[in-house]
């Protein structure tokens, strides 16, 4: 039988097939991801050429149906160009009626019609839907982890930043993904976006997973994570509101569930009021507690507290504003920045109830949060580095890209809000089934830990001696974080393979990923680190920041360390920090050290 013929315009008034791997069937919106890096683009045929190989074993037709051979196609020209064509032959003489000179016009079409947004993830998708393996385990050993500084020694599986660009990781992750997270990454319109979307899914579902937990440092703790998407204005971080919409059939659920059990207390309330006047002794009945997921951030201490502790003492809070939550940080009502930090290691939480001057305590609180904001916006809300806020936090930094958006691109018949409620969907019945069984404990390999320790035991040692013990704190949490997205990757496994399980141990494609998204966020985090830090200490006095310069022209000709001490105070430097100042300022020369604990400024 001969495929259906090509035609572009007709392509384009269909859009791209719909995955067949869900239920209910959704379309989904594939976004074009860029190959132009070399580093990449050469890796990326590797894993085609093993994964062509590993179909040409088996002999697999994944080309079944015109429209998976047709994406095939443009899956190929996306990723390659001109160089896939020996692929698409390759793949496609496995079909029954495959003709060599009917591929080679159908790659002519594909090539011309630019794909209109299928990525190389439609071939991993293809062979992972026919039962290949699309895991390469082996080449991803411990020895092959890059350093800390950015060098790569993945066989090309990390991409090499450009100078002035953050890397991304995204592309290293293609065909690894468990289902739910590789149905939000096919959403993407480029390896940052992918980005974004991947880790603010993991940060909205590690709301959601209050009954997976881990042991770390010999402590149990759950996947909630700390995000925060930074970038200029119109930069792309808006994109990251579609992910709020992965949680919201669980709130909607947890609301409906509310509204009902108000119902029940009303007639409860109202037949109590009828029968106390009969019986003075008869107890009130009890008052619902206020059930839902996403906690607003323009919320009083008091309020976040109470609806923590009416839901378990789990809570998601997602602004695509960072500066919502610094305004309410820096009023008298809404101060609960202590909290935050809490939440993030599960430490107790105390607060008084006004209504009934109840003495409430929040024993095991898990919070997460989603953030997007300008670098400004960051300043805000965490105002130095040395802020315990700023080490607990996952930092994006999203690279401005000058490039106009077909804004009228579309799938025919459905949006990304429509696509994203349906793998929120999806993911609500792993989160209904978890409910409904004991606690899960996560658990890595002795294999993985050993791989984890020897990373960040180098990651600690190089950072220090690049930024000093300041930068310590981000990256020891950093471990912490990894650990926790290791755990959200297992969890959504068991999404796929819809298993019941009493213990989770880490499989070693979802231990990789993990580290490979931890190797670019700690790229990330130096970024806005150094901008929080200002640690262009020794450049000339008209590059430095405002606020370090204040402080060097504040301080006498001469001066003692209880005087600047007492100067930084003033302009709301932390005493570490002005430590910090006068060690470089002498270092470059600025001061001189009299005697112990006296200074001079250099002429």
């Amino acid at each position: 039988m001969t495929k259906k013929k090509f035609n572009p315009g007709e392509w384009k008034d269909k859009g791209p097939a719909k995955a067949p791997d869900r239920k209910p069937e959704q379309p989904q919106c594939p976004q074009r991801l860029s190959a132009a890096n070399p580093s990449y683009t050469l890796a990326l045929e590797d894993q085609i050429e093993r994964l062509t190989a590993r179909i040409e074993a088996t002999g697999t037709d994944i080309t079944a149906g015109y429209d998976r051979w047709r994406d095939l196609g443009f899956a190929l020209t996306d990723a390659l160009g001109e160089n896939g064509r020996s692929y698409f032959h390759r793949l496609s003489r496995f079909y029954p009626g495959y003709d060599e000179k009917e591929a080679d016009n159908q790659y002519d079409k594909c090539m011309r019609a630019h794909g209109h947004g299928i990525t190389i993830r439609t071939l991993f998708h293809l062979a992972k839907e026919n039962g290949i393996s699309v895991s390469f385990p082996s080449e991803k050993t411990s020895q092959n982890f890059p350093s800390p500084d950015g060098t790569d020694g993945t066989d090309g599986m990390m991409e090499t930043a450009a100078p002035g660009t953050m890397p991304t990781f995204s592309h290293s992750l293609y065909g690894h993904l468990p289902g739910l997270l590789d149905e939000v990454a096919r959403n993407a319109r480029s390896d940052e976006d992918a980005d974004v979307l991947i880790l603010g899914a993991l940060a909205t579902w590690s709301a959601c997973l209050g009954k997976v937990y881990g042991v770390y440092d010999n402590k149990k703790v759950y996947p909630n994570l700390f995000l925060y998407v930074t970038a200029p204005a119109s930069a792309g971080k808006g994109r990251l509101s579609l992910c709020r919409r992965l949680a919201q059939p669980i709130h909607d659920r947890l609301r409906e569930l509310y509204r009902e059990e108000m119902d029940e207390y009303r007639i409860q309330k109202a037949r109590f009021d009828r029968a106390k006047k009969k019986n003075p002794d008869l107890e009130p009945p009890e008052e619902p507690p206020l059930r839902m997921l996403i906690i607003p951030a323009n919320s009083s201490s008091t309020s976040v507290y109470q609806i923590l502790s009416d839901n378990g003492g789990g809570g998601l809070m997602f602004e695509t504003e960072g500066d919502t939550l610094a305004n309410v940080f820096a009023s008298d009502y809404g101060n609960y920045s202590d909290g935050f930090r809490k939440a993030f290691h599960h430490e107790p939480i105390s607060y008084t109830r006004r209504k009934d001057r109840e003495f409430v305590e929040l024993l095991r609180p898990r919070l997460s949060a989603v953030l997007s904001g300008t670098p400004r916006q960051i300043s805000a809300l965490i105002p130095d580095a040395e802020n315990g806020l700023f080490s607990r936090f996952i930092f994006y930094y999203l690279n401005f890209r000058l490039e106009w958006i077909n804004v009228f691109a579309r799938t025919p018949n459905t949006t990304l809000e429509e696509i994203f409620d349906d793998i929120g969907y999806g993911f609500l019945d792993l989160y209904q089934r978890l409910e409904m069984q004991p606690e899960l404990e996560f658990s890595l390999t002795p294999d993985q830990q050993l791989d984890f320790h020897s990373y960040y035991r180098s990651a600690q040692e190089q950072y220090y001696g690049i930024f000093g013990e300041d930068i310590i704190g981000s990256v020891r949490r950093l471990g912490l974080i990894t650990f926790r997205i290791a755990m959200i990757l297992s969890a959504l496994r068991l999404h796929d393979t819809g298993e019941v399980v009493t213990t989770l141990i880490c499989d070693d494609e979802d231990f990789q990923s993990a580290m490979a998204i931890a190797r670019v966020l700690i790229r990330h985090t130096v970024r806005v680190y150094r901008e929080l830090s200002s640690a262009d200490l020794g450049k000339p006095a008209a590059e430095r920041s405002d606020r370090q310069q204040q402080f060097l022209s504040s301080l006498p000709d001469t001066f003692s360390t209880q005087t600047f001490l007492q100067i930084a105070a003033r302009l709301g430097i932390p005493q570490p920090t002005a430590e910090r100042y006068i060690g470089s300022w002498r270092k470059s020369g600025l001061l001189n050290r009299i005697k112990q604990g006296y200074y001079e400024k250099m002429k």
